[in-house]
């Protein structure tokens, strides 16, 4: 282990280049058959910003990144961090409108990209067509060669705790938005504070940052494209604490994850929700299990677990993994996570509990009163703490999110909730896609537990149609597993087995398959569109 400098600032850039001086010969990075260490990558992020500071990226400067999962997408981002730019995360299956919504949308100058995505670039800014990008950068021979070429030495810049970090929504329930945030809010908020694991605590000056080198690097593996903040967040996470991140290539293949698990002695890996988690749980069925035994971390961020497959991973997997369920958002970043055991784990369909906020959380009624513990009042969720400034050229969002309560801003996160009797925060799901059924407010993912839970539901999402009785009825779209014919009669009757009758579904809607965007989120405007078109015919 080489010495350890010590980073002037909670810059991301200057934090990588510690991590990569204090541990130079570590594996940091496998992707597929593609293998880097600290210096082996870190040669190569300075290398590319060196190459796109002659072709004039420098600070301010937003470079999009439209890639699947590699190891230039990582590279791609410390090296814009490296020049005080900003890397834009930009979904990998965007066609080419909603390509050039984004990139317009976000006043990108660059697109780095892969040649089987090029065309689709090209379409959207060649001969002229969107002229705020000034070139792109494709992956391959041209990348390695500019790389080969440029100057190897780490760029002289000062850089700030104020630059730039901005993620991308997955715009499930609208147009996708950009969450501005500064870097040492980020590092905090969405990061780990330089506690990954969360038990030593965050630190509170830059020099305490080397003796959170781990001494026996962790191996994590996100199962999220690195477009999503999922994945962005544990990745830089644990490169910076001088540990080894592995992703997968393309599409999620269930098995080839748990042989990857077995092969590079994986310790933790992260799920997004029930569409990452079941086709896991799946594949171990049907291989009859695999070696796990370096495994000791089963978590879930970005999208809700339902209690039903909750119950499949402690029936699944081996006493020895536990299960974290984490809560938190893009503008809010972490909010909290619990770890969850066969002991304490919620019975039925119940919530899971956040018992300890990450940050400060607080749930307000209509009248923005806090709501009283025990009273049964589900309200709104704010978070406090570490904020980002807002969302990127959108002031009247920015306004309409961004909230002063007693002399301090906090973020309206969009979910809704209740507190326990004990203090503890229980999610209700998210007032944005709640559905108003003859003046009763249904959430969404309640229902959609209930329904994962019957034998004959594989996938679902729960939306409102048009109604003339009830103003908007409840109903389900709905993945069967292989083989099962669901009726509505039956899954209603189920449902009703544990929530109020109004929440059951009023239609069901059969459908081949469940459209989720790449890191497993509900597409929410799909579902409302394909229950519209079966409801109204």
């Amino acid at each position: 282990m080489s010495p350890r400098s010590v980073p002037p600032n909670f810059n991301f850039a200057s934090i990588w280049e510690m991590a990569a001086d204090a541990v130079p010969d570590r594996e940091a990075l496998v992707v597929g058959d593609q293998r880097r260490t600290y210096a082996q990558l870190d040669d190569r992020v300075r290398r590319l910003a060196n190459h796109l500071a002659s072709r004039g990226i420098g600070h301010g400067d937003h470079v999009a990144l439209y890639l699947e999962n590699c190891p230039e997408y990582l590279e791609a981002m410390l090296a814009a961090f490296t020049l005080r730019a900003v890397p834009i995360n930009v979904n990998h299956r965007y066609v080419a409108d909603e390509l050039r919504y984004l990139l317009d949308n976000s006043d990108s100058v660059a697109v780095i990209t892969q040649p089987s995505l090029a065309p689709t670039v090209q379409a959207v800014t060649g001969a002229g067509r969107l002229p705020s990008v000034r070139f792109t950068f494709v992956t391959g021979n041209e990348y390695d060669a500019a790389l080969a070429a440029a100057a190897d030495e780490r760029p002289a810049i000062t850089r700030s705790d104020d630059d730039h970090y901005i993620i991308y929504t997955g715009g499930t329930t609208g147009m996708p938005k950009g969450v501005v945030w500064r870097h040492v809010d980020a590092f905090y908020a969405c990061i780990g504070g330089g506690d990954p694991m969360r038990l030593f605590g965050v630190v509170e000056h830059p020099d305490e940052l080397p003796g959170r080198i781990a001494e026996h690097p962790i191996c994590f593996l996100p199962l999220a494209p690195m477009m999503h903040a999922a994945a962005q967040w544990t990745s830089l996470g644990w490169l910076f604490s001088g540990s080894k991140v592995v992703l997968m290539p393309g599409s999620l293949d269930a098995d080839a994850v748990w042989q990857t698990v077995e092969q590079e002695k994986v310790n933790g890996l992260t799920v997004v929700g029930d569409a990452v988690a079941r086709p896991l749980l799946d594949a171990w069925d049907r291989a009859g299990g695999y070696d796990v035994t370096s495994l000791f971390t089963f978590s879930n961020g970005g999208a809700p677990m339902s209690p039903s497959t909750r119950e499949r991973v402690f029936a699944t997997l081996p006493a020895h993994v536990g299960l974290a369920d984490g809560f938190g958002s893009s503008e809010a970043g972490t909010q909290s996570s619990m770890r969850v055991s066969a002991k304490n784990r919620p019975a039925g369909n119940s919530p899971v509990r956040f018992n300890a906020p990450a940050k400060p959380t607080i749930v307000v009624d209509d009248d923005g009163n806090e709501v009283a513990p025990g009273s049964g009042v589900v309200g709104r969720v704010l978070a406090g703490g570490h904020l980002p400034l807002g969302y990127y050229n959108d002031p009247d969002k920015t306004a309409a999110t961004f909230v002063e309560r007693d002399g301090q801003r906090w973020l309206t996160t969009g979910d809704v909730a209740t507190v326990a009797a004990d203090g503890s925060i229980e999610l209700r799901g998210r007032g944005s896609v709640s559905i108003n059924t003859g003046g009763e407010k249904v959430f969404p993912e309640e229902v959609e537990a209930a329904l994962k839970a019957h034998a004959s539901i594989y996938d679902c999402v729960v939306v409102g149609v048009p109604d003339e009785r009830w103003g908007s009825a409840v109903t389900a779209v709905v993945q069967p597993t292989a083989g099962a014919e669901p009726t509505l009669l039956e899954l209603a009757a189920h449902c009703k087995a544990s929530l109020a009758g109004y929440k059951a579904p009023k239609h069901l809607v059969v459908v081949e398959r469940i459209v989720r965007s790449p890191s497993g989120k509900a597409d929410y405007r799909w579902a409302r569109d394909a229950a519209e078109n079966a409801v109204g015919g």
